[in-house]
């Protein structure tokens, strides 16, 4: 009888390391963090490591496995410990945290085009703001289109693109140190223990969520953790491969970027361009001209316009599906012939085009660039207090959550660590409000400070949002939460209320903010006022 039983195919411990390493860390997240904190970056990646990534990444493993029934996701979890509102507040958060990500993976897809097409920076300095919000609303639109029709080569081809990626990334430490070795010069100078070392001041505290955005995503692998032949011995050592493979990547590759780079002056638009520039420098060492820089180039603009399209398909049908009809609206679950969520696409379309919005009257094309990565380091890790909150959940009673993986058998100890890695994140996610890459206190960084708290309200409150707009479905015989003038007055308060506070803001902020605050509060009173009153309620 066991041999017509059929064989289960087992994932080994390496390959789930591999798998796993390519959804944490990019050559990308080298350098932004390079430029918050200079080589100092890397006693940070250190203490990343064994600190944060390391527990982080064996939470996850238990988490999925405790839920392995329910697929492993991050909103099962949640909801299997603290119920359906908060599985669906998850899921929604979830999402949200997904808008500002796409939008800069858009913005990416327009500047490695111009390093591509131009072999320079010299797109950037010709593009007006307004021109780069354009060009890359177009890319949405081209990838919505695309998603539709190839999402299944897609989905291959991102991850083939992340792994010539990684790839990349390995080529450029190894190639550097092979330079040196031949007697190449390092440009930070000096280059000893202090220089490593970073300055623990406020700016730190407020670039510590982006390199938690760096070294987040572990959760993805969550379902393969119940797939291992012997998880309790096999996951752990797939999580030491991987915090191996991370600290190489990190460390070395800090390294490497500190001899190229000046850390202690290093260029403003580092994080927009320092992987072209790293990669122009090293084909410039090896006498290679431009042939690294344009191979690199076109590598990225290949993994993430492939990214882009699957991300945009995945994250809507994500959200539409994993929360139900108690929650989201039917008007957004709503499906074309082809079973598309068109209304969910305009949702994701919309929120994309808002966040565009709010930072187009920032100074430079570098400015946008800088402000929406960094608003990524504050949503980012906020949805992943998520998962130390299920952690603490499952051992707060272990025994009505059993699973064949347990990180830390004692409970309290489990606990402490949990907490640890909760009150981390939520710090760094509060310090990341404050703007990183402006001189402080300028109009500039007054605009960035004040468009974060505008995007995060936006983007978390409509979520608080949606389910009283579902109950209001519920009681209209029509079906319909709102009539077609109350939508339209809605939409139009909307978007006068968001197109008259960014043009006060980006003319002269510090002069016009009571104006701005007048309104705000006169846009959401129009708001109010127009869908307050209920038509077409059932009979009780």
């Amino acid at each position: 009888m066991e041999d017509l039983e059929p064989k289960k195919n087992y994932i080994s411990w390496p390959i789930l390391a591999l798998m796993d390493f390519v959804t944490v860390i990019g050559f990308d997240d080298l350098t932004y963090n390079f430029q918050n904190q200079g080589m100092g970056v890397i006693t940070s990646w250190v203490i990343m490591l064994f600190l944060y990534v390391i527990p982080y990444s064996l939470m996850v493993g238990q988490l999925g496995s405790v839920f392995n029934h329910e697929g492993g996701g991050l909103t099962s979890w949640v909801r299997g410990t603290s119920g359906e509102f908060l599985g669906y507040f998850t899921a929604w958060t979830y999402w949200a945290a997904s808008i500002p990500y796409v939008v800069d993976t858009a913005n990416s897809i327009v500047v490695g085009l111009g390093w591509a097409y131009n072999g320079n920076a010299k797109m950037q300095s010709q593009m007006s703001n307004g021109w780069f919000a354009f060009w890359t609303l177009i890319t949405f639109i081209v990838f919505i289109f695309v998603q539709s029709r190839f999402k299944r080569s897609l989905e291959v081809l991102s991850t083939i693109g992340g792994i010539a990626m990684f790839g990349m990334t390995v080529l450029f430490v190894l190639m550097t140190f092979a330079g040196l070795a031949a007697g190449g010069h390092i440009a930070t100078q000096p280059m000893n223990l202090h220089t490593i070392v970073p300055k623990f001041d406020l700016h730190y505290l407020t670039t510590i969520g982006l390199l938690i955005y760096a070294v987040n995503g572990a959760e993805l692998i969550a379902p393969f953790v119940t797939k291992m032949r012997h998880p309790k011995r096999e996951f752990p050592k797939a999580m030491i491969m991987l915090a191996v493979m991370t600290a190489f990547l990190t460390i070395f590759g800090s390294f490497s970027l500190g001899v190229f780079f000046d850390g202690f002056n290093l260029p403003n638009d580092l994080k927009m361009n320092g992987s072209y520039y790293a990669f122009q420098a090293l084909g410039k060492q090896y006498h290679m001209g431009n042939t690294l820089m344009y191979i690199f180039a076109w590598t990225e603009v290949f993994y993430l316009a492939a990214l882009l399209a699957v991300l945009l398909d995945a994250m809507t049908r994500m959200l539409i599906s994993d929360t139900g009809a108690k929650y989201m609206p039917k008007v957004l679950r709503k499906t074309n012939s082809n079973g598309l969520p068109v209304n969910g696409y305009l949702l994701t379309c919309g929120l994309s085009a808002f966040i565009m919005l709010l930072g187009i009257f920032l100074p430079s094309m570098n400015d946008i660039f800088n402000w929406l990565l960094n608003l990524n380091g504050i949503i980012s890790p906020g949805v992943t207090c998520w998962i130390f909150f299920a952690f603490i959940k499952i051992r707060q009673d272990s025994q009505k959550f059993p699973s064949d993986y347990v990180y830390i058998k004692n409970d309290k100890l489990a606990l402490a660590v949990g907490w640890w890695c909760l009150i981390i994140t939520a710090i760094a996610t509060i310090f990341g409000i404050g703007p990183q890459d402006v001189k402080f206190a300028s109009s500039t960084w007054w605009y960035e400070l004040v468009i974060n708290f505008i995007a995060i309200i936006v983007l978390i409150g409509l979520g608080v949002v949606l389910p009283y707009v579902t109950r209001r479905e519920g009681r209209s015989t029509t079906g319909s939460a709102f009539t077609r003038l109350q939508w339209t007055g809605i939409l139009a308060a909307l978007f006068l209320t968001i197109v008259g506070d960014l043009a006060l803001g980006g003319s002269n902020y510090e002069h016009n903010i009571v104006s701005i605050v007048i309104i705000s509060i006169v846009g959401i009173a129009l708001v109010i006022a127009f869908g307050w009153k209920e038509y077409n309620l059932k009979e009780a």
